[in-house]
């Protein structure tokens, strides 16, 4: 029996708790339209028997898990503009909600401090990350592929991003070999004790475009075609005499050469990249993307995908299905991130709330039953009648769901 001296605080779950009732709703509202884990980034169609494989511990903590791969997919814009949304509404809710000054101080500044601190996290957290798996490539003899990695010896890696480090990075996510294309400083590529093949390659950066070079080549002197865009393009031939191959790489041939890209083909570049998972990059839209496609199909020119990883961030959004010596654009077979491909195509100021939805449509059921079952623990903890004035405490709802148990 309750004390009747004791005064015990009712609950309305829906009524004091309409943020789990609404996360909910959407967990099962992205069931109802669905995302599939990988599409054919050419033809948008789902990617055969291709999925992604979650690690059981990517799956427990799915809401943290989905919330910071949602972040690292968000391109340059979106993710200003997912910033700002939930800096002004959390740091907004932290002053209106009702409280003492100071507290609605505190609350201000960890709302605002909260989306800065997810953005962070998405880059540095350790975490389990999905395996691409598939059962074609044992019969047709393909392999998975990423064609631009880096490591620390571009200006702009990571410091101690080594190749172990690289090789690591790619065999947890399923790829089988990766280009290692460091700016401007070639790799002679190397099997030694490494979880993957790691391949020669290199990035060039020349007049307003970043080349990709696939390939063993030695130094090139980078000034000839530096100064103008008929300069750069001479740079394939130069690639082409050391047998390498010539990728044009996004963002650059999107800002700087949209209107050179007939130039590119009749210069003899080899192919284009279609997805890059650099949020720079991402701003790529989808009527672009077909654009450049319908150009590699007209010319029989490769198209790839690149995680383009720099150290930074710790999931890729693209792979390649290919097989040595590939060439033209039945060569390499991307698949990519749905979430990922649509950034181009979504407005800045919309990302706040867009980008969540993408991220719950593209859940697997697991994953859903997880946040189901933390919305629900969350829930009756928050809901758990209590003295006034008594503190929460894990006690609390151990102490209740025993006695529901017994009842």
């Amino acid at each position: 029996m309750c004390d009747p001296h004791a005064r015990i605080l009712e609950v309305n779950f829906l009524r004091r708790h309409p943020l789990a009732a609404i996360l909910a709703l959407l967990v099962i509202a992205g069931a109802i339209w669905p995302l599939p884990g990988v599409v054919d980034a050419v033809t948008g169609a789902p990617a055969g028997d291709a999925e992604l494989s979650r690690p059981l511990w990517y799956i427990v903590f799915a809401p943290l898990s989905n919330l910071l791969d949602a972040v690292t997919f968000l391109s340059m814009p979106r993710a200003i503009g997912f910033l700002v949304f939930w800096v002004i509404v959390l740091g907004g809710l932290g002053a209106v909600l009702p409280g003492t000054r100071g507290r609605k101080i505190v609350r201000t500044v960890l709302g605002v401090l909260a989306p800065c601190a997810v953005a962070v996290a998405a880059v540095l957290l350790p975490r389990p990350v999905p395996l691409l798996t598939t059962s074609e490539l044992p019969e047709g003899g393909l392999n998975i592929v990423d064609y631009h990695s880096h490591t620390e010896r571009s200006h702009d890696g990571r410091h101690g991003w080594t190749l172990e480090r690289l090789g690591e990075w790619h065999a947890r996510q399923g790829f089988q070999a990766a280009y290692v294309t460091d700016h401007n400083v070639p790799f002679a590529g190397s099997n030694d004790d490494g979880p993957i093949p790691l391949l020669p390659g290199v990035e060039l950066s020349v007049y307003q475009q970043h080349i990709v070079g696939l390939g063993t080549m030695t130094d090139i002197d980078l000034a000839p075609y530096s100064h103008d865009t008929p300069g750069m393009i001479r740079l394939f031939a130069a690639l082409h005499d050391q047998g390498a191959l010539a990728i044009a790489s996004l963002p650059e041939y999107r800002e700087h050469h949209w209107a050179d890209l007939d130039q590119f083909v009749a210069g003899g570049v080899d192919g284009f990249e279609i997805v890059n998972c650099a949020p720079k990059a991402l701003a790529f839209s989808t009527a672009e993307r077909e654009a450049v496609i319908k150009l590699a199909r007209g010319h029989d020119l490769m198209v790839t995908g690149a995680s383009d990883n720099h150290g930074w961030g710790k999931v890729t959004c693209v792979w390649n299905f290919t097989h040595e010596g590939a060439h033209g654009f039945s060569g390499s077979h991307v698949l990519a991130r749905p979430i990922a491909l649509v950034q181009g195509d979504g407005a800045a100021s919309t990302a706040g709330l867009s980008q969540l939805w993408l991220m719950f449509r593209g859940m697997s059921w697991p994953e859903r039953i997880s946040w189901l079952t933390w919305i629900a623990l969350i829930w009756i903890y928050r809901g758990m009648p209590r003295r006034k004035g008594q503190a929460g405490g894990i006690g609390i709802l151990a102490r209740s769901l025993g006695r529901g148990q017994t009842a």
